[in-house]
Parts: structure tokens; sequence; C-alpha cells
């Protein structure tokens, strides 16, 4: 055996050094082959350089150059460091699109096609002739106004901060108060129409709350200036020149600063919004083509997918079969969030973008990467920007400034969030059952227990599963309850 793995081995050498003396420069690479070859021989072993001959001496059996083993962990090991696992992601979603769209061919030869774009009218409206969310959304145009001519009084002293706090108080009040009167007393308005319609006056209760608190920094701003200036002897002549093309207070009071405030997309008012220096047409052209065709893909998705699935869980809620009540919640789960991810991008990037173009509105961060928390409250704090600049800027940190602890300040802005999640749920429904407010104040012990408890990845899981799981669950409450309510009331008094 020795005999033959020699002669192999001399043979191969051989091979290699005419290989090496026909390719003139190949000599490290035939070199290397050889050493290759060697090794497969597995007797003789490679000659070794000048240097190291006096260490393979001392071991011997050249094992230094047939080693094919070295100290190293598995990949799926934490401490290897291996992170790409790009291909396991692919498989994922490969995964999830074909269990998908077998559950979409299940729901079609089931169902049929239940998508049907006239039905969807009749969620607006029940009568033509009749649009009250339409009618509660031009009354707005009286608030606002009636918030500008008291902030235009403020500015020349003809009303005192106190007076002027009053008015703005009970002008917000009315906000809240007379579309939810509207809409849960009058029978001609759908429960689609009275959300769009409280949107609107959610919104703009929170756009005219930041207007009056700007202006007031801004009066407080210039009564200290002046009366830096008198203590100091200098004329005070409205503080330091502004740079062209900037406005200053109380410029800034006309209507045409009120109503690009009210149709940016921002909560948050500023005397000099940051501004881009054209319209993009192409950019502006794929905003509207996405807001047409996620529009067109959310309300097929739900008739066609969602609404089956709630008409299906009425029985076993009315049986309180728990276990079918945990299938149908499961089966709710994949649609629901679905058309909420579906949501999210239609309306934090197609149409707040769109809006944005069109206005020429330089500030486009309307989300972060929200899909990377690994707790909730980082979740709460980038998902929704809009709302949280607003909340940081006119609720936590005020209440911080005046002595409030950050845990109550921030308990605050979930009550806050609690209370208009529930208004934009019970009122057009004209139920009442707090499951929407229920649901928001259980984030806070819930952001205890993943920060507490899920680190990492974990908590990322943790997060998604929350929000997998706990929207169908709310769903299913509000729809029973209505159904209970409704459907089954009226059958009883037939």
């Amino acid at each position: 055996m020795s005999d033959r793995g020699g002669a192999g081995g001399s043979r191969r050498r051989r091979t290699g050094s005419r290989t090496s003396s026909q390719g003139g420069g190949g000599g490290p690479a035939a070199a290397e082959e050889e050493v290759r070859d060697v090794g497969a021989g597995g007797d003789a072993p490679a000659p070794a350089p000048e240097k190291d001959k006096g260490r393979d001496a001392d071991v011997g059996s050249g094992s230094w150059d047939l080693r094919c083993h070295r100290l190293q962990d598995s990949l799926f090991s934490s401490d290897s460091g291996f992170s790409n696992y790009r291909g396991i992601l692919n498989w994922c979603v490969v995964m999830l699109i074909l269990s998908n769209a077998r559950l979409f061919l299940e729901n079609l030869i089931k169902y049929g096609i239940l998508v049907d774009p006239i039905q969807v009218v009749s969620l607006f409206l029940k009568d033509p002739y009749s649009w009250p969310a339409l009618c509660l959304i031009i009354v707005a145009n009286a608030f606002a106004v009636a918030a500008f001519h008291v902030e235009k009084r403020l500015a020349v002293g003809a009303l005192t901060e106190q007076v002027g706090l009053l008015l703005h108080g009970l002008n917000l009040a009315t906000i809240l108060c007379f579309p939810a009167s509207v809409a849960f007393l009058l029978e001609s308005i759908t429960p689609v129409g009275s959300v769009l319609a409280l949107m609107t006056y959610t919104i703009l209760f929170l756009k005219l709350f930041s207007y009056r608190h700007v202006n007031l920094w801004c009066r407080e701003h210039r009564a200290s200036a002046k009366a830096k200036a008198a203590s100091t002897g200098k004329k005070a002549n409205g503080g330091a020149a502004q740079p062209s093309g900037t406005v200053s207070y109380p410029d800034n009071l006309t209507y045409g600063d009120l109503y690009y405030f009210l149709f940016a997309p921002t909560l948050c008012y500023e005397l000099n919004f940051p501004r881009s220096p054209r319209i993009r047409k192409r950019f502006l052209l794929r905003r509207l083509l996405e807001m047409l065709f996620f529009t067109q893909l959310q309300v097929g998705l739900i008739q066609q997918w969602m609404v089956p699935t709630i008409q299906n869980s009425m029985k076993p809620f009315k049986d309180m079969d728990y276990s079918r009540i945990i299938e149908r919640l499961l089966k709710l789960a994949v649609p629901n969030h679905l058309i909420w991810l579906i949501f999210f991008y239609w309306l934090f990037h197609s149409c707040l973008n769109a809006v944005a173009e069109l206005m020429q509105f330089g500030d486009r961060e309307f989300y972060r990467d929200w899909w990377n928390s690994e707790s909730v409250t980082y979740f709460w704090q980038n998902w929704n920007i809009p709302v949280h600049k607003w909340c940081l800027r006119h609720f936590y940190k005020p209440m911080v400034r005046r002595g409030y602890s950050k845990w109550v300040a921030r308990t605050g802005v979930f009550l806050a969030s609690a209370f208009f999640h529930e208004y934009l749920v019970s009122i057009p429904l004209r139920m009442f059952r707090l499951w929407a407010f229920t649901g928001m104040m259980a984030q806070i012990p819930l952001a205890w227990i993943v920060s507490r408890f899920f680190r990492g990845n974990y908590g990322n899981a943790a997060v998604w599963l929350s929000l997998i799981i706990g929207q169908p669950v709310a769903v299913l409450m509000y729809v029973h309850d209505y159904y209970v309510l409704h459907h089954e009331a009226l059958a009883a008094e037939a």
C-alpha cells in the first residue's frame, strides 16, 4: 500500500512539475495543487519550505499540511456570529404566499365572488338625497374660523388670556360634542359616514389645540422680549431681523396660513413649515395610483374575506363555544392583519405623501421603523409620527414641565388615546362597550411585561403577536355586541 501510495505521489509530483514547467509563471498554484494531491494520496507528506523544515522534522508526519478541521461553531449557534438568513426569510415569504393563496381559493370555492362596489356606496349613504356626514364636515369650517378670530383679538390685546382660554375651551369642547350628538341622534347617518365625520372633527380638534398653543407661546415670547427690552432701556423692535421669506407673529394670523395648516399632513402648528422646492408630478401620480389600487384592494378583502368570517363567528359567540371562538379568532386574525398593513401603507405613505406633495410640505416623516419594535413603547412612538409629535409637544412635555412624573405623563397620553379610540368607535355604532378604551389602556401593563421579560427578537415577536391577535379580539367584541343589540333585538320584537 505504501509503495503504491508513494508511486502515486511521485506520479502526481512529476505531473505537477511538468505543469509548472509548461505554465511558466504558475509555480505557486502548481505547488498548492501538489500539496492537495499528496494529501489525497494519504501517505507521503508534502515538502515543507526551508524555514519550516525544523518544525516538520519535530512533528514527523506532516500533520500541519493534512488538517481539515478547526475550532468552530455550527451556524445556528448563537456564538457563531452568523446572521445571513435571507434564504430562510425568502422561504417564509413563499410559504406565507402559498398558505394564504390556499385560504383565498378555499374562500372563493365556498362563498363565490362577494365583492360588490355598489354595496360600498350604501355604507356612506342611506338616502341619496341626504348627505349628513358631508354637511358635518362642511360645518367644521365654522369652528376653525372661530378659533382664528379669537387669536386675532388676542394678538391685538382686545381679549385677555383668561377670556381667550375660556373661548378656546368652549370651541374645542363643541368640536367634540356637536358631531357626536348629530351622529348619535340623526338616524339618516350611517356608521361609516359617522366615522369619517368624527375623524375629521378629531383632527380639527388636535390641529386647533396646537394652533392656540403655539400662538400662546409666541405671545409669551413677545411679552418677555418687551419686558427685557424695557429693563435694559432699549426700544423693542419685535426681535431680531427675520430671514427673508419667513413669517413672524402676529403676521401669521391670516386665512391662508390657517387653511394651509388645516390641510397640511401634520397636527403640529408652526409659523414657518419646511417646504419642498417643487411638485414632482411622477411621484404624485404614483401615490395617487397607489391610493386608488389599495382602496379597491381593501374593500375587496373586507367584503370577500372578513365579512363571511365575522358572520360565521356569531353562532360560536352565542353558544359560548370557546374552542370554536378561538378558531374563529385565529381565522379572522390573518385577513384583519393583512388589511391593517395595507391600510398603514395606504394612509401613511400613499395618502399623506400625496397631500404633502400637492402642498409642497417638506417634512415627510410620517412613520419610522415600527416593524423592528422590540417593545410596545417603541411601537407606539414610531408607527404614527404625526400623532406622536402632537402628544409629545402638547401633552407629555407640558405635563413633565408642570412637575408630573414621566410615568404619570405617559399614562395620561395613553388615557387620551384610549378616549379618542372609543370616541371614534362607540358613537358611530351607537353603543358604549369600552372595548377600544380597555384595549388601549391594556397597552400600559403589556408594555411593562414585554420590556421586563422579552428582549431582542423575542420582544419583537411579542409586539407582532399583540398586533395580530389584539385587533381581531376587539373587532369580534364590537361585532358581536352590535349584532346582539340590533339584529337579535329586532328579531325578538318581531
